[in-house]
């Protein structure tokens, strides 16, 4: 078996980060994705945008720091960079559904080959009742990534030739960042961006079950 070094948390978020573009506007999901707000690269110029009505979002707040009258949409506490603003959430929702957001950062349940995306329900009892703004994101944003680990607790790749959850939007996912590879989603199919240490692509094909284009 391939011996290979998964990407922690903060190093997926640095990973990610490194790939938003100067001056670009990015919301990030809930999860996972709260996190690349902490390793954008010194001097790029990232306005982070939050759903709950928030542009100029900041790196989270340091222990004893925290506002909780300032927080972004998973209801934890951020901070706000000099020239941030707050807003109405219908203002917000205006933003994310008329293509002003050039990237969202979600997390995962399922991501198809070709980009469709499950984010917000696995069909079991007691799940999250309502998509909430991923569907808004995923369809509004000019680019979604989504951040991720690549397999489930249970060793099952979330990469899947075909969603089996509820979709939130079809082909939108233009970029997957895991612990184990980044891939691009393309029409026709999966495609590699990197791999994580110690992985070759036929022990990730082998994980995932589905072709790679190198």
């Amino acid at each position: 078996m391939t011996a290979y070094r998964r990407r922690g948390p903060d190093e997926l978020a640095r990973r990610v980060a490194a790939d938003i573009h100067d001056g670009a506007i990015v919301n990030l999901g809930i999860g996972q994705p709260t996190r690349v707000a902490n390793h954008i690269p010194a001097g790029r110029e990232v306005i982070l945008q939050s759903e709950n009505g928030i542009l100029g979002v900041g790196p989270a707040p340091a222990p004893g720091l925290e506002d909780y009258d300032l927080i972004n949409a998973g209801k934890q506490p951020v901070s706000l960079l000099p020239g941030g603003a707050f807003f109405h959430h219908a203002d917000s929702f205006a933003m994310m559904r008329g293509g002003h957001i050039d990237i969202c950062v979600l997390g995962a349940f399922q991501v198809s080959a070709t980009g469709d995306l499950a984010n917000w329900s696995t069909g079991e009892p007691g799940a999250i009742p309502a998509v909430g703004g991923a569907m808004d994101l995923a369809t509004g944003a000019r680019q979604t990534w989504v951040m991720m680990d690549l397999l489930t607790k249970q060793g099952s790749s979330k990469i899947v030739e075909r969603c089996t959850y509820p979709l939130t939007g079809v082909a939108c996912v233009k970029r997957v960042y895991t612990d184990l590879a980044t891939l691009a989603c393309t029409p026709q199919g999966l495609q590699l961006v990197d791999l994580a240490e110690g992985l070759d692509l036929a022990a990730l094909q082998g994980l995932i079950g589905l072709p790679i284009q190198a």
